[in-house]
């Protein structure tokens, strides 16, 4: 006992030495907003849990030191998409040495939960499959792809909204077309891969520039991940990061779908050759898509849309059932309820996960924090992020217009 008693005390110890030494930690920044707990690290930079005025927010740290701001982008290509899918952004601005994106507060990432249950049910699976193609139709359908599809960036909602699918992390997203003629930019090789090689399209490991087609091939992967636990091209031996890119390329190149999807329902095969087969302007078939895993999960498996996952527990279904009028973010339960019977129709699948936005309000102040070229008709940021202005009216980004903002190191913005 003398021995755990000394280990707990030493790990308490460890984490109240690293509490001391993390300089963003139980600090106040904006004037509001109190990091109280670290979420989170990578090559982005940091992300904590933040506390104002009795809410809890997501707090993620660029250091300005970047030789490109993916933070800003990503504030701005997250404004502009904003959604039922799509964590709501407070505020984003800058303080000493950091740029600084605080957005709603999510539950943990698919990646969390695979960790958890190594591996997950064809109904969880399935579920998740459908509300992702409806999450990149909105987003393919604003003219953005996301390039960075993996687990880690899939996260279910808080509290009421716990059967809920959200995407994050649009630091490397960018429109692939024009959004006034719909022509999708030059089909060109580039200098390295954009995303994460696990779960990268074939093309995109060949280091093509990317479209529709390889989010949705990424999708493939992260759904077979989950139900394999493992891909085939894990635990690769490689000496440097370019030639791990090269074997892993190697390894999906001669991985056929059915190899990949072998003693899964054929709905994965399908879904894996169709996008694995798309081309660089195809439009893809959502509907068909959402189809294969509604009448899997309907028709072949006898199973409905109650978002009861593998980790869902009753205290989440009590606390959807604890929503005033029974809405889950806008979604109303009876959407849920598709019959056991037949496959959900193009109008029905359309429907389900499908919301009004609310109306936005600001703080009446009109200070646009990215400028707008004055000899074109064009919203600007960076990224090859470029806007149209019918595209951002209602969704403008406001700098907080306060007395005491010129006093202070930092400034923060409303999104």
């Amino acid at each position: 006992m003398d021995d755990i008693h000394k280990n707990q005390a030493q790990s308490e110890n460890n984490i109240q030495h690293a509490s001391n030494n993390d300089h963003l930690l139980n600090k106040v920044f904006f004037q509001k907003y109190r990091t109280i707990k670290k979420l989170g690290e990578g090559s982005f930079g940091k992300v904590y849990k933040a506390e104002y005025n009795k809410v809890y927010y997501a707090m993620k740290f660029e250091n300005k030191s970047r030789s490109q701001s993916l933070l800003e982008s990503e504030a701005t290509i997250m404004n502009y998409l904003r959604g039922p899918n799509i964590p709501n952004i407070e505020s984003f601005g800058t303080s000493g040495d950091y740029n600084i994106l605080i957005m709603q507060l999510m539950d943990k990432s698919l990646e969390d939960l695979i960790n958890i249950h190594k591996n997950f049910s064809v109904k969880t699976v399935s579920l998740l499959a459908f509300q992702m193609m409806n999450i990149l139709q909105s987003i393919h359908d604003k003219h953005i792809i996301h390039r960075d599809i993996k687990p880690d960036n899939f996260v279910m909602g808080n509290s009421e909204n716990n059967a809920h699918l959200y995407i994050i992390d649009f630091g490397l997203a960018k429109k692939f077309r024009s959004s006034r003629t719909l022509v999708q930019y030059p089909y060109i090789k580039k200098k390295k891969l954009t995303g994460t090689a696990r779960y990268a399209s074939i093309h995109a490991l060949e280091e093509y520039e990317q479209s529709r087609r390889d989010d949705l091939e990424s999708v493939g992967y992260v759904l077979l991940y989950f139900l394999r636990g493992s891909l085939p091209w894990q635990g690769l031996k490689v000496k440097t990061k370019e030639e791990r890119y090269q074997k892993i390329l190697e390894k999906k190149k001669e991985t056929t779908s059915e190899e990949l999807c072998k003693n899964f329902p054929e709905e994965f095969q399908e879904y894996v050759t169709y996008t694995r087969n798309l081309g660089y302007t195809d439009d893809p078939d959502y509907d068909m898509l959402k189809g294969l895993f509604s009448s899997l999960l309907c028709d072949k498996m006898g199973e409905n849309f109650d978002f009861i996952y593998d980790w869902t527990t009753q205290s989440d279904l009590r606390k959807r059932k604890t929503e005033s009028n029974n809405n889950m973010d806008g979604l109303s339960t009876s959407v849920y309820q598709i019959s056991e019977k037949k496959s959900i129709q193009k109008k029905e699948s359309e429907s389900i996960l499908s919301v009004k936005r609310k109306n936005e309000t600001t703080n009446g102040n009109n200070y646009i924090l990215f400028k707008s070229n004055n000899n074109s008709n064009h919203f600007m940021s960076n990224n090859n992020i470029d806007l149209d202005i019918e595209d951002k009216n209602g969704n403008n980004v406001f700098i907080e217009n306060k007395d005491n903002d010129n006093k202070v190191e930092s400034k923060c913005c409303l999104m």
